[in-house]
């Protein structure tokens, strides 16, 4: 099965509404260092095509049924870069589209600029993930995927195409990416909800961050030894995330922007993950 009901490890902590997934590819090239995938998905940052995926999926989605929501994707993005010539994601919203299906699409590329023909006409609705609007500081986080710009622009071309857009500033990083929350926001002001969540460390990508930003890490990891194990998961100290959490918050609903939180035990209003967004 390609379509596959959201949450399979039943996460605590997880607050999504019910709803599907699909993950277009296996594996992501971005690379980027705090993923959660590397714990799961062998080979995670080297992509690969699954193959018979399209008439596979059109035999799944004429039994699908139509008021649920297909999110696009969680354990890869639907726009890796071979996606560019290849157009198997876009060859599966035009199945979308003929079938009539519910779409949430999450993105760290603006790749998706390319197919705003498709999701215009099919139920759905469209974000993209920024963790920093800083482009040195993105460029290390994130090494392959297109520049943070670069998706604000495509999500405000989306926006002005009647899509309805949300956006994702994930994962907060306390002496990193924190400092530069409200530029951040400010560059996403124009979105219709956002979806915030602290940095969670795993094994593999506490290894990581510490390879490349040691100095950092020696003031955040004594912060996460202090903190809460939760699902395979390091969190900061519960008290300090609800602290970045309600700051968050705040800014983000000064500006007439819905507020929701993953995987934090925190509130979200109307929905943690922006399907609220997606038309009926």
């Amino acid at each position: 099965m390609y379509i596959r009901p959201f949450d399979p490890w039943k996460a605590k902590l997880c607050t999504c509404p019910f709803k599907y997934t699909l993950n277009v590819y296996t594996g992501c090239d971005h690379a980027c260092v705090y993923c959660y995938i590397t714990s799961y998905i062998p080979h995670a940052f080297r992509v690969r095509i699954k193959e018979g995926i399209l008439p596979k999926l059109e035999k799944e989605l004429r039994k699908f049924n139509r008021r649920y929501i297909i999110a696009l994707s969680y354990s890869s993005d639907p726009y890796p870069t071979i996606e560019r010539e290849l157009r198997i994601t876009r060859k599966v919203l035009e199945l979308f589209k003929r079938y009539d299906v519910r779409c949430l699409l999450l993105t760290k590329s603006d790749v998706f600029e390319r197919d705003l023909d498709i999701l215009k006409e099919i139920k759905c609705a469209v974000g993209i993930t920024v963790t920093t609007v800083d482009e040195k500081k993105a460029k290390l986080l994130e090494p392959n995927a297109p520049a943070p710009k670069d998706r604000i622009r495509a999500l405000k071309k989306a926006k002005s195409e009647g899509i309805p857009v949300y956006a994702r500033i994930d994962p907060i990083i306390l002496f990193y990416t924190w400092e530069d929350f409200d530029k951040t926001l400010d560059a996403l002001s124009f979105v219709d909800h956002i979806t915030v969540s602290t940095l969670k460390l795993r094994t593999d990508s506490k290894r990581r961050m510490f390879a490349k930003f040691p100095e950092l890490m020696e003031k955040l990891w004594p912060l996460y030894e202090k903190g809460e194990r939760i699902g395979g998961y390091y969190y900061l100290p519960r008290e300090l995330r609800m602290k970045i959490l309600q700051e968050a918050e705040r800014k983000i609903t000064e500006k007439g922007i819905t507020f929701g939180s993953c995987r934090e035990g925190y509130r979200s209003y109307p929905s943690c993950d922006g399907s609220h967004l997606v038309p009926l």
